[in-house]
């Protein structure tokens, strides 16, 4: 089986069987963004605990590339900490756009791999991105939130 031929069965599967599709009950981070251009939507709702994201789901519509990458991202970002999420974020835009892959992800294994022909199609980047600017700008959010509840109680204590 051709390396592409693999790497466009995952992202049917991810498409058609997604993982952790849903909405999480009591998530502390939610989020939704859009794509305006081709109509993705992405709901992203997780749990991080200690600095752990400990739970996550997502739910939305779009096209394959945009679903798949939010399934895939759901799998791998469970039990990682914040930094690490951040990182492989990063590489995974990396990836979109150059179509290399650096040691985290690499390590990810073959469903993230499965995004590096995304660079031979520009327009596809922002679909493959939605659900990781949707998770960064969520977990900046998040991080803001408790950096101003640390400030208050700490005022408070004062």
């Amino acid at each position: 089986m051709a390396l592409d031929q693999l790497y466009q069965e995952i992202l049917l599967d991810h498409y058609k069987q997604p993982r952790n599709k849903g909405v999480l009950v009591d998530p502390n981070v939610r989020l939704e963004l859009k794509n305006p251009f081709c109509g993705d939507e992405i709901l992203l709702t997780l749990r991080v605990d200690d600095g752990v994201v400990t739970d996550v789901a997502f739910s939305g519509h779009g096209c394959v590339i945009s679903q798949a990458s939010a399934s895939v991202m759901t799998e791998k970002i469970k039990g990682m900490t914040v930094q690490q999420v951040k990182q492989m974020a990063e590489q995974f835009s990396d990836l979109v756009k150059t179509g290399h892959a650096e040691t985290v992800l690499r390590e990810g294994g073959d469903d993230l791999d499965a995004f590096s022909g995304v660079c031979e199609f520009p327009t596809r980047v922002k679909c493959a991105m939605l659900a990781w600017r949707t998770l960064l700008q969520g977990l900046e959010h998040h991080e803001h939130q408790h950096h101003y509840l640390d400030d208050e109680k700490s005022r408070a204590t004062d």
